[in-house]
């Protein structure tokens, strides 16, 4: 079987325009923040490129994976062993975090900005062509807190006790916020009166239930799921379409050779969609920034240096296990080298790092595990697909980080059964919603309750989240393939001793 999955010759990923090309972003969104703005453009549209192969590489690459892998009951081998070494990995992760908590005491002595106002007199107004209202407020001294995120916050009227939805789409004035419709505790539609005294910025957190983690893996609609990018059930929906079809044998191989005519084509797509890489990351990058000077008091460096020890500990923890826990495990467990593997994925960590998206990332982890690293083609196709949904090691790092935070910015202490409660919450969490949007705020606000700490501490740190957000994918996106790597070094006796069917070897090489 051919590394390459187009059975040739491979375009080379270019490396250093892409480390260019993040410098580049960095120095313009700080220092000419308004363009940087206008040429986020165009990392949006690679982002948007990169997503369109998503969907259509995990069905594929899935389906394929598990036709190369061959007996069916070998497929529940692999399977454990890979969600069993995701498991190890991101328990390694959450340790190291609640270590890096313990010992840099990231939210000694913060200063927590105001987010209740009690005496401040309040009136809204009804905006009939936008169907919501602006919230507008008196006080001298009264200051919103730097970084107000509508996606995870709500207004409390705190007389009335009414809720107001911040409208995303609008701008966030200094003695105004845009309310897109008030609601009561319950959620059902509510009209407060006009005027009043007292309200506060709070969390609004998705409440996540049992039925909802089980209505994400098994969804009514497959296509639906495509749309809305739901991706925990097309990876079962491939598991089990590609278990069928491997047991049609002749039958089966005309669907087989077109499925892998589009994996091959999707791959290919990639290649050539990476040479324009640097225009995007640059745009992604340059655009991310940008935004954070424009929308922060002081701009973005001011505001970093404000929650300075929780962002260092967090990037200290997650080089920690990056270089230490995961290399190790490459170099003791897979026989690899470390620095040459990580030298060869270097244009899988900058995407990561300019998409902040695994899933995004996909489509150049598999081409770059299977052509430079030479990890077999049928691992990497069914055990990357299942890191990008389930394997969240520097997501799951950050939570436990993130919440020794906030505990310590409200002074309070937590007892060693909490921490431990902390790391298996954080560990099992980044699995459990893998299918739910937003999962990395929602395993958050449950990590919190785990051990009673208030989720309105989460506004602590909505303001530098978008930076370590990226820092994270790519430690996710590393720990993705290393463990292809050790699941690729235990398996070679087997592929050995099982080379591919026949029927089937011309469709998988």
């Amino acid at each position: 079987m051919s590394h390459s999955p187009a059975g040739g010759e491979s375009r080379r990923i270019p490396v250093y325009p892409i480390i260019i090309a993040v410098i580049l972003g960095v120095l313009v969104g700080h220092f000419f923040p308004h363009f940087g703005v206008k040429v986020k453009y165009a990392g949006l549209v690679f982002l948007n490129l990169l997503f369109v192969m998503v969907i259509p590489l995990i069905i594929t690459s899935m389906i394929m994976g598990i036709n190369g892998l061959g007996d069916i009951r070998h497929v529940g081998s692999i399977g454990l062993k890979t969600v069993g070494i995701y498991l190890i990995t991101t328990f390694l992760a959450t340790s190291t975090g609640l270590l890096l908590g313990v010992i840099a005491n990231p939210g000694k002595g913060m200063v927590r900005e105001a987010n209740e106002f009690p005496e401040a007199s309040y009136s809204i107004v009804q905006t009939p062509l936008s169907g919501g209202s602006i919230l507008s407020f008196n006080g001298a001294n009264l200051l919103l807190p730097s970084k107000i995120n509508p996606q995870s916050q709500i207004v409390e009227l705190t007389d009335q006790g009414a809720f107001g939805l911040i409208d995303p789409d609008s701008r966030i004035g200094k003695k105004e916020i845009p309310i897109l419709k008030w609601q009561d505790e319950t959620g059902k539609k509510v009209e407060p009166k006009l005027n009043g005294t007292g309200f506060r910025i709070k969390a609004n957190p998705k409440k996540l239930t049992a039925g909802d983690i089980l209505n994400s893996f098994v969804p009514r609609n497959i296509i639906r799921a495509m749309a809305e990018e739901n991706v925990f059930p097309l990876i079962l929906f491939s598991l089990a379409f590609g278990g069928i079809l491997s047991t049609l044998g002749l039958a089966g191989k005309p669907l087989l050779d077109v499925i892998n005519a589009v994996n091959i084509t999707i791959i290919k797509a990639v290649e050539l969609l990476m040479l324009v890489a640097p225009i995007g990351i640059f745009g992604l990058v340059a655009g991310s920034i940008a935004d954070a000077e424009l929308s922060t008091a002081g701009g973005f460096v001011a505001e970093f240096f404000r929650v300075a020890r929780y962002g260092g500990a967090v990037m200290g923890g997650l080089l920690v296990h990056a270089w230490v826990s995961l290399a190790l495990i490459l170099w003791l467990v897979s026989r690899r080298n470390p620095f040459t593997f990580a030298r060869n994925m270097i244009p899988q960590t900058l995407t990561a790092f300019s998409t902040s998206s695994s899933m995004a990332t996909l489509p150049v982890s598999i081409t770059l595990a299977v052509e430079k690293n030479k990890i077999s083609e049928r691992i990497a196709n069914f055990v990357l697909p299942i890191g990008a949904t389930v394997n969240m090691d520097g997501t799951a790092l950050y939570q436990v980080v993130a919440a020794m935070f906030i505990a310590q910015s409200y002074g309070i202490t937590l007892s060693l059964s909490q921490m431990l409660i902390l790391v298996l919450t954080a560990t099992i969490g980044s699995i459990g919603a893998a299918g739910i949007p937003s999962a990395g705020l929602i395993t958050l606000v449950i990590v919190l309750r785990s051990v009673g700490l208030p989720v309105e501490g989460i506004g602590l740190i909505l303001s530098i989240d978008w930076l370590l957000d990226r820092f994270r994918t790519a430690v996710n996106v590393w720990g993705d393939v290393v463990v292809a790597s050790v699941i690729d070094r235990f398996e070679e006796g087997y592929e050995a001793e099982h080379p591919v069917r026949a029927d089937m070897s011309e469709a998988v090489s």
